[in-house]
C-alpha cells in the first residue's frame, strides 16, 4: 500500500487536525437508534407539519405498519426502493419503514424527466417504489401511501439491519452524461449526527426540514432530529418564501437550521430578521460572500453561525467552521476542521502539505461511501487506500483544492475540474454540455456559471440549424435533466472564442453577453 509522505510540519498539523475520534455506538443501524429514542421518549414530538404532530410512539408504530406492508410486496434486505412522497409526515414514515426492512431508499422528484428516473433506477437496481402519486415508473412494484392510509402496527419486520448496510442512494451529476449513484451506509448517517460538535443536537433540538429529500442536506435535517430524540419540523410549503420562512421559524421555535449559501444570501439581503430566533444556523454549499457573513455577525453576534462543507460521498458534512469573527478584508471563509470520526488531508501528489501549501482535499472516516454504483473504474480512481502516519486509511479524493491555515483549519480554493455547485446542488458542467451536444442542430456548446447576480448556469451554443433556438434547446434539456441542471439562459454564438492555448475563453463569452461581474465588484 502506498504511503503519504510529508515534512515534520505537515505531519504535525495533520495529526492535530485529525484528533476527531468520538466513541459512538457503531454497531447500531438507523432503525435501532430511532427505536431507542422511541422507547425513551414515546410521547415527545417527533415530526411536526403544520397542525399535525406525530410523537415518537406514533411514528414508530406507523413505520412498523408500512414496513410490514412493504415486506409483503417483496421489499427485503439489500433492495433499493424509490421514494416519491411530498414533504409530509408520510414521507418520514416511508423513509423509516424502508430502513426497517433492511432496504435502502432512493429519493426522486416527480418533475424529473421519466427517462432520467428510469436510468437512475436501472443503475441502482430499483424495482420497488413508494409514492403518494397515482402511479409509479413503468415496470416497478408500486406501493401508494396517503394520509390516514397507513395502518399502524405493534411490531415491525424481524430484520436485523447491520450498520454497514446501505441506507440510501443519492445521485450526483456526472461529466460523461451519466449521473453517479452514491450509496451511503447506516454508519455514515450515525457518524453525521451522533456526538456532533458543530451543532447542538439532542432532545431539545428542533430542526427545520427544508431541503428536498433528493438533496443530501435532508439527511442531516431528518436524522439529526430523529436519532437523538429531537423534533423534525417540516417546512409546510413546496417553495420557500422568505416572509413565510421567518414565520415558520418563529412559530415552530426552530433551534437548528441549514441553509444553502444561495438561500442564506437571499435571507441576508431581503429578510435578515427571519433568523433572529434560531440558535444555530448552518450554511454551505458554495463559496460564501464575506459581505453577507459580516452582516450576519453584526446582527446575530458570535456563536450562532457555522460554515459547513462536504461532498455527498462523505455523507452530507465533512468539516465545520464556527464563524465568530471575520478579519478585516477577508475574501474567504475557512471550511474548518473535520467532524467527529472524520479526517481531512491536504495532499500534493503523494505528500501531505504543510500550512499554506495548496493541494487536493482528501477525506477519510466513517462517513465515506463504499463507492459509485456500477462504476468500478471511477470508484478505484476516487476512493484510494494509503498509509498515513503509519496507519492504513481509505480516502476519498474530493477534487476540491485548498490549504491549511497555521492553526489547522482548512480553506477551500476551488475545483480542479468542471464541477460546480449552484444552490447547493453539485453539477458537472460536462453533463449539461453532453446533453446539449446530443441535439442534432448543435455544432458546439459551452456551459459555465454566470456571476451576474446570483450564480446560475448559462450556456453558449454554436448552431447549424436556424430552428435551433434557445427555447428549443431549453425544451430539449428539460426533457433530459432535472430543473436545477437546466441553464437559466442560452446564448447563440457564431463561434466560441478561444484562448491562446486553444481552450474556450469563458471570460470573453461572459463579457460579450453581459454575464460578467462589473469591474471592481467584490462580494
Amino acid at each position: 500500500m502506498q504511503r503519504l509522505t510529508g515534512s515534520g510540519a505537515a505531519l504535525a498539523v495533520h495529526r492535530r487536525l485529525n484528533r476527531t475520534t468520538v466513541d459512538l455506538p457503531r454497531d447500531r443501524s438507523v432503525p435501532a437508534l430511532f427505536r431507542a429514542c422511541a422507547r425513551r421518549r414515546p410521547d415527545a414530538p417527533a415530526v411536526v407539519h403544520g397542525d399535525r404532530v406525530l410523537d415518537y410512539r406514533e411514528l414508530d408504530r406507523l413505520s412498523d405498519g408500512l414496513a410490514l406492508r412493504l415486506r409483503e410486496h417483496g421489499v427485503a434486505p439489500g433492495v433499493t426502493v424509490g421514494v416519491c412522497v411530498a414533504r409530509s409526515p408520510e414521507l418520514i414514515v416511508t423513509l423509516l419503514a424502508v430502513l426497517k426492512c433492511g432496504a435502502a431508499y432512493l429519493p426522486y422528484d416527480p418533475g424529473w424527466p421519466a427517462r432520467r428516473v428510469l436510468g437512475l433506477f436501472a443503475d441502482a437496481g430499483c424495482r420497488h417504489v413508494v409514492t403518494d402519486r397515482e402511479t409509479g415508473p413503468d415496470g416497478c412494484v408500486t406501493v401508494r401511501v396517503r394520509r390516514n392510509g397507513i395502518v399502524p402496527a405493534d411490531h415491525g419486520p424481524d430484520v436485523d439491519v447491520p450498520p454497514e448496510a446501505i441506507a440510501y442512494v443519492n445521485f450526483t451529476s456526472g461529466s460523461t452524461g451519466r449521473p453517479k449513484g452514491v450509496p451511503i451506509r447506516h454508519a455514515g448517517i450515525a457518524r453525521l449526527v451522533l456526538g456532533a460538535r458543530y451543532a447542538p443536537l439532542g432532545e431539545d433540538a428542533r430542526l427545520l426540514q427544508l431541503a428536498p429529500v433528493t438533496f443530501d442536506a435532508a439527511t442531516f435535517e431528518i436524522w439529526g432530529a430523529l436519532l437523538l430524540g429531537g423534533t423534525c419540523v417540516l417546512y409546510p410549503d413546496g417553495f420557500v418564501r422568505l416572509s413565510r420562512l421567518g414565520a415558520v421559524l418563529r412559530e415552530r421555535r426552530v433551534s437548528v437550521l441549514f441553509l444553502t449559501t444561495a438561500l442564506f444570501n437571499a435571507v441576508m439581503d431581503e429578510a435578515p430578521g427571519a433568523l433572529d430566533g434560531v440558535g444555530t444556523v448552518l450554511t454551505g454549499g458554495e463559496a460564501h460572500s464575506p459581505r453577507r457573513i459580516a452582516a450576519a455577525l453584526r446582527r446575530y453576534g458570535p456563536g450562532r453561525l457555522v460554515h459547513v462543507y462536504g461532498p455527498t460521498e462523505a455523507t452530507t458534512f465533512a468539516t465545520y467552521h464556527p464563524v465568530d469573527l471575520l478579519a478585516e478584508g477577508s475574501t474567504t471563509l475557512p471550511i474548518g476542521r473535520p467532524l467527529q470520526n472524520t479526517r481531512l488531508y491536504v495532499v500534493d501528489g503523494e505528500a501531505l502539505c504543510e500550512p499554506g501549501r495548496g493541494g487536493e482535499i482528501w477525506l477519510a472516516g466513517d462517513g465515506l461511501s463504499p463507492g459509485y454504483l456500477g462504476m468500478p473504474e471511477l470508484t478505484a480512481d476516487r476512493f484510494v487506500e494509503r498509509v498515513v502516519d503509519g496507519v492504513p486509511e481509505r480516502l476519498y479524493r474530493t477534487g476540491d483544492h485548498g490549504y491549511l491555515l497555521p492553526d489547522g483549519a482548512a480553506v477551500f480554493q476551488g475545483r480542479g475540474d468542471d464541477q460546480v455547485k449552484v444552490n447547493g446542488f453539485r453539477i458537472e458542467l460536462g453533463e449539461v454540455a453532453h446533453h446539449l451536444d446530443q441535439h442534432p442542430g448543435v455544432r458546439q456548446s459551452h456551459v459555465t456559471v454566470s456571476v451576474r447576480g446570483d450564480r446560475t448556469l448559462v450556456a453558449f451554443v454554436v448552431a447549424d440549424d436556424p430552428s435551433c433556438t434557445p427555447a428549443a434547446l431549453l425544451g430539449h434539456l428539460r426533457a433530459r435533466l432535472p430543473g436545477y441542471m437546466v441553464p437559466s439562459r442560452i446564448h447563440l454564438c457564431d463561434a466560441l472564442p478561444l484562448t491562446p492555448t486553444g481552450k474556450v475563453d469563458r471570460h470573453a463569452l461572459l463579457a460579450t453577453h453581459d454575464e460578467a461581474v462589473p469591474t471592481g465588484r467584490r462580494d
